[in-house]
């Protein structure tokens, strides 16, 4: 494995990793559903999109939940759209804003990178009262593609005007760091979402038992 440099800028996926989707668990149980379905319906949609952009047919993440959650459920349209509403309503875990604060204060630039609905990530970093902390929030739909491709690690680099060696990306999500990986990004990944790394996939070029220890693997990196 190549050796890899200390980040310029650090991108964070946005769902699970950075935001806690209790509320639209919450909101599921309210309309009625256990809340394991939740998990079921994340799936499908990451399913669903990631699909699209193999086949080359984009779709909005909202539009790919609605999907999901027809599939999975009998709620109505209204019912749908009551539930895919509470995106809106997320706040970060805990241990995003030290993590965060940490990076800055090491003169790290941050930025959060989803495929999901703009707006989202602003409203939750907002309610955690930590958009300070993040440069920019950059959402995929920009160029109508889903990660993992490879163009949509390529477009945050360049986005932020720096080389993609340069650039890591931290996700709960095993799929979400190789993608980041093979684009020639720095991947680290944390369970949060997942018991354990993917196999199938190489391993990361950063792990740690959590956020915390990512920020710790992340400035213990050279600079050169």
């Amino acid at each position: 494995m190549t050796a890899r440099r200390r980040p310029l800028v650090v991108a964070f996926d946005v769902n699970e990793t950075l935001l806690d989707l209790a509320p639209v668990r919450a909101a599921l149980v309210e309309a009625g559903q256990e809340p394991g379905l939740l998990a079921t319906v994340f799936a499908r949609t990451l399913v669903t999109g990631m699909a699209g952009t193999v086949t080359g047919t984009w779709f909005r993440f909202r539009e790919a939940f609605d999907a999901a959650l027809a599939q999975t459920s009998e709620l109505d349209a209204g019912q749908r759209a009551a539930v895919a509403d509470t995106f809106l309503e997320l706040a970060p875990h805990a241990d995003v804003e030290p993590a965060l604060r940490r990076l800055t204060a090491a003169g790290i630039r941050v930025v959060a990178l989803t495929h999901g609905s703009p707006g989202v990530a602003e409203a939750g970093l907002e309610r955690g009262g930590i958009t300070p902390l993040v440069e920019r929030s950059l959402s995929s739909e920009v160029i109508r593609t889903w990660k993992p491709a490879r163009e949509v690690y390529l477009w945050a680099a360049g986005s932020c005007a720096v080389a993609p060696e340069r650039m890591a990306l931290v996700a709960a999500h095993g799929w979400d760091v190789h993608g980041a990986q093979v684009a020639g990004l720095t991947g680290a990944w944390f369970p949060r979402a997942e018991r354990s790394y993917p196999a199938v996939y190489a391993d990361p070029h950063v792990a740690a038992a959590d956020l915390a220890g990512i920020v710790d693997a992340l400035l213990a990196l050279p600079d050169a």
